[in-house]
């Protein structure tokens, strides 16, 4: 499973909003929803949130294990 918790603390401490990324950095709001339950998302997104925040793919989502087989 994908969580992106550690994004919501990221942007805290870079100081940016939903507001901003939906407003100023052309983040849909859709996503922003998906990312808020954990759902899938695409790279391109990932790619666009690392850009904006100034960090790496690590500061914003995780894996942890779960029993999901392919």
């Amino acid at each position: 499973m994908i969580l992106y918790n550690k994004l919501w603390k990221t942007m805290k401490e870079r100081g940016i909003t939903q507001y901003d990324l939906y407003t100023f950095h052309n983040v849909n709001r859709s996503q922003l929803d998906r990312l808020r339950k954990n759902k899938n998302v695409e790279v391109s997104t990932i790619d666009k949130l690392c850009n904006i925040l100034g960090c790496r793919v690590e500061d914003i989502m995780e894996h942890i294990p779960d029993d999901n087989r392919f």
